[in-house]
């Protein structure tokens, strides 16, 4: 039976994926540097920056889903040097898949976090270790997050012209499942929401979704980033695999639109 090692287990990604494996009766162990207690899943307390646990959790294990980083942390110490750690243990310990998780555009972007997860994808693939590499665009709890910390401002200064492909965080789970296999896929096709839109378009029907009545202004953001955003480089229309509209997730999660 193939044995599967889930970092970040307790983040967006690492939840929808423990109740795919749960459901699958995969036999998998989660790691987080404060794992959770009695839920149902077997945890290590790994920490990443220092390599503290990682020959622990990977004691056994054939595969890995490499989803633990830290976009408002030490993305550093995390993503990059974090991921180094995982792939030397990985490879004294015979892992016959190492699968990591990225995200959309990152090449094309100059935000930091994305450098520093493009790092991280360089390594994944320069790696002895047998990989797959899988980008997907922004999971719509993101966006709730993002647009949450407006909700309390009399109004909502947002860049309405950047373009998005919000996706539903379960249909990514989906896909990684399909390739935390035995078997490494090398780069598999990115994956990404129904629609592209603006995020004054995502916004407007946050606001409306949550009975809000907040005037949105037009926040102008000059910069390479904003730039980048704004061309659609955080967007595969062409991989527009996701069935799940921000529309219909809303509508789950807050009642009618």
């Amino acid at each position: 039976m193939t044995h599967t090692l889930l970092t970040g287990g307790t983040g967006i990604l690492g939840q929808a994926l423990q109740v795919r494996l749960h459901r699958m009766d995969r036999s998998f162990r989660a790691t987080s540097r404060s794992p959770p207690a009695g839920d149902g899943t077997e945890w290590v307390a790994v920490d990443l920056t220092d390599g503290t646990g990682i020959e622990a959790a990977l004691d056994s294990v054939d595969v890995v889903i490499h989803c633990a980083t830290a976009p408002r942390g030490d993305t550093e110490a995390v993503d990059v040097d974090g991921t180094e750690r995982l792939l030397e243990a990985a490879r004294n310990s015979g892992v016959s898949n190492f699968l990591y998780v990225s995200i959309v555009g990152i090449e094309d972007i100059p935000y930091s976090y994305y450098q520093k997860k493009l790092e991280a994808e360089r390594l994944v693939e320069a790696s002895e270790v047998p990989t797959t590499l899988l980008r997907a665009t922004q999971f719509h709890q993101f966006l709730d997050e993002l647009l949450g910390t407006l909700s309390r401002l009399p109004l909502w200064p947002v860049p309405t012209k950047l373009q998005l492909q919000p996706i539903d965080v379960g249909e990514v789970a989906d896909v990684v499942c399909e390739h935390a296999t035995a078997e490494p896929n090398g780069r598999v096709p990115d994956v990404g929401g129904p629609d592209v839109m603006t995020l004054g378009e995502i916004a407007n029907s946050y606001r409306d979704a949550r009975g809000l009545r907040r005037p949105i202004v037009r926040l102008p953001v000059p910069g390479s980033v904003a730039s980048a955003f704004r061309a659609g480089n955080a967007t595969r229309p062409d991989r527009a695999v996701g069935t799940v509209t921000w529309d219909e997730w809303l509508d789950e999660r807050y009642g009618a639109v």
